[in-house]
């Protein structure tokens, strides 16, 4: 289940908490067709959707679904506590600073943050 919206004039899918999971190249594809059809900007995609390898960058794959949404041009929104994944990982807690200082992929608390992001 998932839900458009609009914040700050941008089309964004929001994705429900309970749904398949996200663990590779295929899920962000579906993810992505179905965004781009209604017609979103973002996807965002609660943490509890992706398998427990998107968070262990030794398996790619991260990387490989974000470079999926770098490529069709859809930003990645990965919304809600990761902490128990980043307390030792600092590899992953890189990746995520890196990633929240572009464009394209953002890992934030909540809605209100979001918000706040895509007021800027």
């Amino acid at each position: 289940m998932s839900e458009l919206l609009t914040i700050h004039d941008v089309p964004v899918l929001l994705c429900a908490p309970e749904g398949g999971t996200i663990g590779g190249e295929r899920d962000a594809l579906d993810l992505i067709g179905d965004a781009g059809y209604q017609g979103a900007q973002w996807v965002v995609l609660p943490v509890e959707r992706f398998d427990e390898a998107f968070f262990r960058l030794s398996t790619r794959v991260a990387g490989d679904i974000i470079q999926k949404f770098v490529q069709y041009a859809m930003g990645l929104v990965v919304l809600g506590d990761i902490s128990r994944h980043t307390k030792d990982s600092s590899a992953l807690r890189d990746f995520v600073g890196e990633c929240n200082r572009g464009r394209q992929t953002w890992f934030l608390a909540d809605i209100e943050e979001l918000r706040e992001w895509l007021k800027s």
